[in-house]
């Protein structure tokens, strides 16, 4: 399960140049960072595991509650972005971030691989969909399984840290995140099953490997 009730999830790229400082800046002062912020639980980086999936990373934090997301806190580091962040998310490609609540969340842990699905659907499909996420929870070797719904306002504050970048895309409406202990076991949640569910339009598929894991600590 996850570790809260509300997720920021972050789809992005990076210049070829940045690579190796965005690892040494994500690792060492901005994962720290967020996951610093009270109400932040725990903070996750994954890369693309196949050729078919872009953005190359994504990354998951998760805490308390939506208004933890919607708070002074986090908004205050958004606002206040130190000159490495600057500099290195001056350099990112086609990001899209989502800050969401938690509608389903299922299983025993955390696996390491993880299958990404945004999409869009109404409100009136979130109780199938959610059956949809408990039924793919119950396969072998997934260790997870979530549905998550985004909230518009939140995720389209726009702050200093985003001023002035082209590289932000339109956040998720929904998105489901499967985990398991390895990428043949993630083909249970279908984009047929999506469908049947109410998942609307196209369904970006990402499958990604755990990078990298954060826990609560604090951040000097």
């Amino acid at each position: 399960m996850l570790a809260g009730e509300a997720v920021v999830a972050i789809w992005n790229g990076i210049a070829p140049e940045m690579r190796a400082e965005f690892y040494d800046w994500h690792q060492n002062e901005h994962m720290p960072e967020r996951v610093g912020i009270p109400g932040f639980r725990r903070g996750r980086r994954y890369i693309a595991a196949d050729a078919a999936t872009h953005p190359e990373f994504f990354t998951l934090y998760e805490a308390d509650a939506l208004p933890v997301l919607q708070g002074s806190d986090y908004a205050n580091r958004l606002n206040a972005p130190t000159p490495w962040t600057r500099k290195v998310t001056a350099q990112f490609r086609d990001t899209a971030r989502g800050l969401a609540r938690v509608l389903e969340s299922v299983g025993p842990g955390a696996g390491g691989v993880m299958l990404t699905l945004r999409f869009d659907a109404d409100d009136a499909a979130a109780e199938a969909l959610r059956a949809a996420v408990r039924e793919a929870a119950r396969s072998p070797r997934i260790t997870g399984a979530h549905l998550c719904v985004t909230d518009d306002a939140a995720s389209g504050v726009r702050t200093t840290e985003t001023k002035g970048r082209t590289d932000i895309q339109p956040p998720p409406t929904w998105f489901a995140l499967v985990e398991a202990t390895d990428a043949e076991a993630l083909a249970v949640l279908s984009d047929a099953m999506l469908g049947a569910a109410g998942a609307q339009g196209p369904v970006l598929r990402g499958l990604y490997r755990l990078e990298y894991q954060r826990l609560k600590t604090a951040f000097a």
